[in-house]
C-alpha cells in the first residue's frame, strides 16, 4: 500500500466523518484536504474550516489546507449564471484536489461531496474524472449517500458544527428564503 494513498477533499467535518470511518475500517490511508472558497459568509467559512481542523486533529488525520476565502472570485465567476454555480464550485475544488494529489504523490483523490444527498452527484463524478485525466492521478469513487443518516448521527454525537446550507451565499438565501419572506415587514 502506498504511503500517500488517498487525498480526500472535505467540504466539512460532518460530511467527512462517516466516509472516514468506513475507509479506515477498510485499511485506507487518508489525508484530508480543505479547499472551499465557495463557502460564504466569512464566519461560516471559518466555522467549517475550524471544525474540520479540530476533527482531523482529534482523529489524527493529516490535514492539508489551501485556506483561501474566495468571495470576490466566486461572485465574479457565478453572478452571470447563478443557476449553474455548482459547476464552478465543483470544478474549482476538484481541480485543486487533483493537482495537490499529483504534486504530493498521492495515488488517488476523492471528495466528501459524494456523501451529500443534496449535491449533484453525477456532475461531481464527471468533473472528477476529467480532473483525473488532466493530472494523471486516479479518482477514488465511492457513493457515500447511503451513509447519510449514519453520518448525521455521528456528527451530532461528536458535537461537530453542522451547517444549515450547502455553502455559497446563494444556497444560504435558498435555505432561508421562507424565513426571509415571513420576516419581511
Amino acid at each position: 500500500m502506498a504511503e500517500k494513498e488517498l487525498l480526500l477533499h472535505c467540504c466539512c467535518a460532518p460530511c467527512f466523518i462517516a466516509p472516514l470511518y468506513k475507509l479506515r475500517a477498510e485499511g485506507k490511508k487518508i489525508s484530508a484536504f480543505w479547499y472551499n472558497p465557495n463557502i460564504h459568509p466569512l464566519e461560516e467559512y471559518q466555522k467549517r474550516r475550524n471544525t474540520l481542523r479540530d476533527f482531523t486533529l482529534k482523529e489524527n488525520i493529516e490535514l492539508i489546507e489551501k485556506d483561501e476565502y474566495g468571495l470576490i472570485n466566486f461572485l465574479q465567476a457565478t453572478l452571470k449564471d447563478i443557476e449553474n454555480r455548482c459547476l464552478y464550485c465543483y470544478e474549482t475544488r476538484l481541480n485543486a484536489t487533483a493537482k495537490i494529489a499529483k504534486e504530493l504523490g498521492y495515488t488517488a483523490f476523492g471528495t466528501t461531496l459524494l456523501y451529500s444527498k443534496y449535491q449533484k452527484h453525477e456532475l461531481i463524478v464527471d468533473i472528477a474524472l476529467k480532473m483525473s485525466a488532466k493530472y494523471g492521478v486516479d479518482f477514488f469513487y465511492e457513493d457515500w449517500r447511503c451513509l447519510w443518516w449514519e453520518g448525521k448521527k455521528l456528527a451530532k454525537e461528536t458535537g461537530l458544527y453542522r451547517q444549515q446550507y450547502c455553502g455559497c451565499i446563494f444556497s444560504e438565501e435558498e435555505r432561508y428564503r421562507e424565513q426571509i419572506q415571513r420576516d419581511k415587514p
